[in-house]
């Protein structure tokens, strides 16, 4: 047989035995219809929060038609906080796992405030235009468990 060959007792490559070993541990913490669900259903119920956008939500105004061209709905969601820029940044502040960053798809759950990275060198007209709000907040769910990443958000919510 092939030295790196996959037989009935297993992966016989170093690199392919890492690899696999590293499948099942992700398998474990990878589900990607509940943990962006979760936490925009934990954001909803939140009296710090106005509005939360993600379109596995049957209250998301796309949520139908997402449901028909889409397999899952997506890592990513955001919501809009009660007050401006500043409450917007208090909740990313509070935060202590979340990461501060406008990067997304990294494995690690991110939090950004787009008024002031990915949107930051629009006119306020043209962030307004876009649906970018001062109190709008992002989040890129990553492979952390999602208990862990409700309890940082929720101190975020709590700082408010």
């Amino acid at each position: 047989a092939d030295a790196g060959a996959v037989g009935d007792h297993g992966v016989h490559g170093a690199l392919d035995r890492r690899l696999l070993v590293r499948r099942r541990h992700l398998q474990g913490h990878l589900q990607p219809l509940q943990r962006p669900l979760e936490l925009a259903q934990v954001a909803v119920q939140q009296p710090q929060v106005d509005k939360v956008f993600y379109p596995g939500l049957e209250s998301h105004p796309q949520h139908e038609l997402a449901k028909q061209q889409q397999s899952d709905f997506g890592g990513v969601l955001s919501f809009e906080v009660k007050g401006g820029k500043e409450s917007a940044w208090k909740v990313v502040d509070s935060t202590r796992m979340l990461s501060i960053t406008a990067n997304l798809g990294d494995t690690k759950s991110t939090i950004t405030h787009p008024a002031t990275t990915t949107h930051g060198r629009l006119t306020p007209e043209a962030r307004l235009e876009a649906g970018i709000k001062d109190n709008l907040l992002r989040i890129a769910v990553g492979l952390e468990s999602v208990e862990d990443i409700k309890k940082d958000l929720l101190r975020g919510f709590e700082s408010l």
